[in-house]
């Protein structure tokens, strides 16, 4: 997956995120953003990767997504590591 591909999936959880009226608090307040900063930095990579670390936090929320956005099931675990880049990959 190249690095455009990988962000559209990320907007596409995101999109889905902001949607879901009972998951989008959770969301909110784990990282600490506001509705604002979800508009706001949408365009920022590492804030696309926390988009996908949390919703991969939890197989149901994965497959509700990509269920819902006709993705498959390993998309957005792919495209968070594509936007992690080597730097970020912790193997320990």
């Amino acid at each position: 997956m190249k690095q455009d591909a990988a962000e559209t999936v990320a907007l596409t959880c995101l999109a889905w995120l902001a949607g879901n009226d009972e998951l989008l608090p959770v969301f909110l307040g784990a990282t600490g953003a506001s509705e604002a900063d979800l508009r706001r930095r949408a365009g920022d990579a590492d804030f696309l990767v926390s988009v996908l670390e949390f919703l991969t936090m939890d197989d149901a929320w994965v497959i509700a997504c990509c269920d819902a956005q006709g993705l498959r099931y390993e998309t957005p675990m792919m495209a968070m590591a594509v936007l992690q880049g080597e730097s970020r990959r912790n193997w320990t």
